[in-house]
C-alpha cells in the first residue's frame, strides 16, 4: 500500500512539473518560479501536502543539484577558467563586492547574524547561468559583442563557487576556525590539482572516460561524478565542488556527448531539487518576508545592472552593449536556491529560506525582462534627457539674445547749454 502511495505521488510530482515546464515553454519564460511555487503547493501549509515520496524527492534533489554543477563544469575548459581568471578577474571582483554586501547587509539588519550573512551575500551574488543562456539564446545575442562578458562574469561566479561553497559548509556545520581552514585548504587543493591535471592530462582523461556506446558513457560519467561527489561530501568540502570539478576535467568529445546525454537527466531532477526546496517553505512564512525580498531584488538588480555595464566597458563595448550586458546578468536561480537550501537544511535561520524564495521567484521573472528592455529603456531616458538639455541651452540663448536687443543704460541728455538735464532740474 505504502508502495502505491509512493508512486502515485512521485507520478503526480513528475507529471505536474512535466506540464508546468510546457506552460513555460509556450510562453518562453524559466520554469523554475513554476516548480518552486509547485513545491510550495505540495509542501507543509501547501494545498496538497505530500508524505510518502518526500524521502525520495529529497535524494532527487541532491542529485539534481550534482548534476546541475556537472552540467556548469562541461561547459568550460580548464583553459577556459584559467584564462578568464587571468583576464577577467576585476570584472569578478566587481560583481563580487557590489552583489554580495547587500544580502550581508540586509542579514545583518535583520538581525540574523553572520553565518546567515554569509548565506545571504551568495543568494544575492551568484546569478543563473542556466536562465541567462536561455535568455541570450532567445534574444539572438549570443554573437553579439557584450556575450563574452557576461559570460566570462558566469565563469568566474561558477569558479568562485569551488570556493564559496566550502566555506559555507563549514559554516553551517559550525567547526571551528582549524577544520574550517583545513576544509577550504583541502578544496582549493582539490580545485587546483583537478585544474593542473584538466590542463596537462585532460585528454587522457576523457579518452579513458570516452566510449563510443552512449549507454557505457553515461554509466561511467554517471557513476564517476557521484562518487567523486560523495567523497568530497564526506571530506566536508561539497558535493556540488567535487561534481563542478569533475565536469571541468572532461573536456572535447565526451564533454559533449556527455552533455547531450545527461540533460535530459539534469532537466529532470534540477526540477525535482527546486520542488523539494519548495516543499521545505511554508507559504504563510512568504507574506512576512515579501517586502524585504523585493526590496533586496530591487537594490540587487540596480547593482548587477551597473556590473555589466562596468565590466562591458571596460572590454570597451558600446554604450547599448554595456545596457545590455547589465540587464543580462539580473535573473537569479538555481545556485542561489542551491546555497539557501544548505542553510534550510542547517536550520540557521528559519525566515531565510521564504525570503530565498521570494527573491528568486521575483528576480528569474524580472530577469528576462531586464534582458530586453534594459538598454531601450536606457535609450528612451537618455534621449529625453538630451531634449531637456538641449531645450534648457535654446532657452538661456534666446534669453541671452533678448538680452542684447534691450536697450542700454541711458546716456545723460546734454541741452543745449551743455549741461545735464538732471543738473537743470
Amino acid at each position: 500500500m505504502h508502495s502505491a502511495v509512493f508512486l502515485i505521488e512521485f507520478g503526480a510530482i513528475i507529471l505536474a512539473l512535466g506540464l508546468l515546464g510546457r506552460f513555460a515553454g509556450r510562453f518562453q519564460f524559466s520554469p523554475i518560479p513554476l516548480y518552486l511555487l509547485a513545491g510550495l503547493a505540495f509542501g507543509e501549509g501547501g494545498l496538497l501536502p505530500l508524505g510518502a515520496s518526500e524521502e525520495f524527492v529529497a535524494i532527487g534533489a541532491e542529485i539534481g543539484v550534482i548534476l546541475l554543477l556537472l552540467m556548469l563544469g562541461l561547459e568550460y575548459t580548464a583553459n577556459d577558467l584559467v584564462s578568464n581568471l587571468k583576464t577577467q578577474y576585476p570584472a569578478g571582483l566587481v560583481d563580487c563586492t557590489l552583489n554580495a554586501l547587500p544580502g550581508a547587509i540586509a542579514a545583518l539588519l535583520m538581525g540574523w547574524g553572520p553565518v546567515a550573512a554569509v548565506v545571504l551575500a551568495g543568494v544575492t551574488w551568484i546569478s543563473s547561468s542556466g536562465v541567462i543562456a536561455k535568455v541570450l539564446n532567445d534574444l539572438g545575442r549570443v554573437g553579439n559583442r557584450e556575450t563574452p562578458v557576461i559570460l566570462s562574469i558566469l565563469v568566474l561566479e561558477d569558479l568562485a563557487m569551488a570556493i564559496y561553497l566550502p566555506i559555507i559548509t563549514a559554516l553551517l556545520a559550525g567547526v571551528g576556525l582549524a577544520a574550517g581552514s583545513l576544509t577550504l585548504a583541502i578544496a582549493l587543493g582539490a580545485a587546483g590539482l583537478v585544474l593542473f591535471l584538466a590542463v596537462r592530462y585532460g585528454r587522457l582523461i576523457s579518452r579513458f572516460v570516452s566510449s563510443d556506446d552512449p549507454e557505457k558513457l553515461l554509466l561511467v560519467v554517471l557513476g564517476l561524478t557521484i562518487l567523486v561527489a560523495g567523497i568530497a561530501q564526506q571530506l566536508q568540502v561539497s558535493a556540488a565542488v567535487g561534481a563542478f570539478l569533475v565536469g571541468i576535467a572532461l573536456s572535447g568529445e565526451v564533454a559533449e556527448g556527455a552533455h547531450s546525454l545527461l540533460s535530459p537527466l539534469r532537466d529532470l531532477f534540477a526540477a525535482v531539487f527546486f520542488v523539494f526546496f519548495g516543499l521545505h517553505t511554508d507559504p504563510a512564512s512568504i507574506p512576512p518576508v515579501l517586502l524585504p525580498a523585493l526590496a533586496l531584488a530591487v537594490v540587487t538588480a540596480c547593482t548587477k545592472i551597473a556590473t555589466g555595464y562596468w565590466a562591458a566597458r571596460r572590454a570597451q563595448v558600446s554604450v547599448k552593449g554595456r545596457w545590455r550586458a547589465g540587464g543580462a546578468l539580473v535573473a537569479r536561480g538555481e545556485f542561489s536556491i542551491v546555497i539557501a537550501g544548505l542553510a534550510v537544511a542547517a536550520g540557521i535561520e528559519p525566515s531565510l529560506g521564504p525570503l530565498a524564495t521570494a527573491y528568486v521567484l521575483i528576480l528569474v521573472i524580472v530577469g528576462p525582462l531586464t534582458a530586453r528592455y534594459t538598454q531601450p529603456i536606457a535609450g528612451f531616458v537618455g534621449e529625453l534627457l538630451a531634449r531637456r538639455r538641449a531645450s534648457s541651452v535654446a532657452a538661456g540663448d534666446g534669453v541671452e539674445a533678448a538680452a542684447a536687443q534691450l536697450p542700454g543704460p541711458r546716456e545723460p541728455v546734454e541741452n543745449l547749454d551743455g549741461q545735464d538735464a538732471r543738473d537743470r532740474s
